[in-house]
């Protein structure tokens, strides 16, 4: 690209193109469930470009890092403070890498007490899919537990699980509220159970945005939980990284935080480091430190609240015409809901994934496809967007329960539809010949505001798998293949 473009302009046009073929916040709402794709504030994310903050190297003699420290110590306060906690550690880079060093220090626990055989860590059929990886990375061995017909942790299921590992019970790890997007109602007396038979409760807080300002994880009876900064706290999320993934213990885990060989930092039996700098990725941090502060406890408290309110809208617009998977004992859900599709897909023959698709004519990324429950889609709005944007959202997927009514109805064929055909690129709309069954107009501005700001997907229809399933690599002919190439 670099010999290609000679000249700024050239290679700033080239980046404009590139910009043009994603679809990003700028454009709509992007309601991935469990992601989070809330706003980034610009008055947060400012200070990151400031040179005390932006050109400090981690491992900066400490009397030239004075301000960061005081910025560092105080935001683990302040979240320690929001989850109810005693303690905080900045050092992990991810949530993933959060869920790891909170049983690094559950296990620690356990050591110290002489219980080194305790290993086995209860685990629910609806927890993030990284919750049992970093359990067997921890060196833990996984028990699921089953979930009810309401999405709910099956208790009775929990406590003959807890009974029967009770010797070796390290942890139970527990996402509140849950990936199935409830309030699990049962919540204490599930820490409960864990804490009678000599386990520790690890709470994950990736939807912590549903909590914050209206309870916190250690009143619920956790003893760790991890937060992700870059999905809570306002650090853009996504493009890999970087992303803060602390964790929040209680007194008696304190002295197993993180340590780190080079910088003097975590608990007086600090367990191993788990990330290169002695505090992850400082860089990103005023931004959650300035969303914060700006915030302060009740706008902290209102945005929580928000962030419910806008999912139960959409749950109660889109329910009349799609089935809304789990809710609450009161019929609400938590931050998201799962819009569940299995059965109009045996009727019609439309898949998430043609919705996905044609959620992409109408100017929207698609929801999280299939997770936790295969066939559906979840979807998060956040407490970013505004009621005119979550109509249009609804809107949209409503019009595209419309076009699966024609073909129940037998006004299209199920093979060759506007789903089936989705998404539709200018090069398709525009070309000379058009022969399928619908018209162009249909295709390209189902609704007003299509015509008004039209978002063009570059790329229509792939078969979605097939790439990952035959594997194959390429270069230029005329180079030739490397002279030893990697295969295995």
């Amino acid at each position: 690209m670099f010999r290609e473009h000679r000249t700024e302009h050239e290679l700033v046009r080239y980046i404009k193109r590139l910009e043009s073929r994603d679809i990003s916040l700028t454009t709509s709402m992007i309601s991935l469930g469990s992601c989070t794709m809330k706003l980034n504030p610009t008055a947060a994310m400012i200070p990151i470009s400031f040179p005390g903050f932006a050109q400090i190297h981690p491992f900066a003699p400490p009397q030239q890092t004075e301000g960061y420290r005081q910025l560092i110590g105080r935001l683990e306060r302040w979240l320690a403070e929001i989850t109810g906690f005693a303690a905080c550690s900045l050092q992990p880079n991810a949530g993933s890498q959060g869920e790891y060093a909170g049983l690094l220090t559950i296990r620690a626990f356990h050591r110290s007490r002489g219980q080194e055989q305790r290993d086995a860590c209860l685990i629910p059929a609806s927890a993030h899919g990284t919750n049992p990886a970093s359990a067997v990375l921890a060196g833990m061995k996984v028990v699921a537990v089953a979930c009810d017909e309401g999405g709910n942790i099956d208790v009775a299921d929990l406590r003959a699980k807890a009974q029967s590992h009770a010797a070796r019970l390290a942890a139970l790890m527990v996402t509140y509220p849950s990936t199935h997007g409830v309030f699990e109602e049962a919540i204490q007396e599930i820490c409960g159970v864990i804490h009678e038979h000599g386990g520790q409760v690890y709470v994950d807080g990736a939807n912590m945005n549903a909590l914050v300002g209206l309870c916190r994880p250690a009143d619920l009876g956790g003893d760790v939980c991890h937060l992700n900064l870059h999905k809570t706290f306002g650090i853009p999320h996504g493009g890999g990284g970087p992303g803060v993934g602390p964790i929040c213990v209680a007194a008696h885990l304190a002295p197993f935080l993180p340590g780190h060989p080079v910088v003097a930092t975590g608990g007086s039996r600090a367990t191993g480091a788990v990330a290169a700098a002695p505090f992850g990725s400082p860089g990103v941090l005023p931004i959650c430190y300035a969303y914060i502060a700006l915030l302060g406890s009740s706008g902290l408290e209102l945005a929580s609240k928000t962030a419910i309110l806008n999912a139960n809208y959409v749950a109660e617009r889109l329910h009349p015409h799609f089935p809304v998977l789990y809710r609450g004992a009161r019929c609400r859900v938590a931050h998201e809901c799962i819009v569940d599709l299995r059965a109009l897909s045996k009727a019609t023959g439309v898949e998430n994934d043609d919705v996905a698709k044609r959620l992409m004519d109408y100017g929207f990324h698609a929801p999280t496809m299939s997770f936790p429950v295969p066939g559906t889609l979840m979807v998060e709005p956040t407490e970013s967007e505004s009621l005119a944007e979550l109509d249009r959202f609804c809107e949209a997927l409503i019009s595209i329960r419309q076009e699966m009514r024609e073909i129940e109805e037998g006004r299209f064929p199920a093979d060759n539809n506007v789903l089936k055909g989705a998404p539709h690129t200018a090069q398709c709309v525009t070309a000379d010949r058009w022969d399928r069954p619908y018209s162009r107009e249909q295709a390209a501005y189902p609704t007003p505001w299509t015509r008004a700001h039209k978002f063009w997907p570059h790329v229509g229809r792939v078969d979605n798998v097939h790439g990952d399933r035959n594997l194959c690599c390429t270069w230029p002919a005329a180079a030739g293949p490397p002279a030893a190439f990697p295969l295995a």
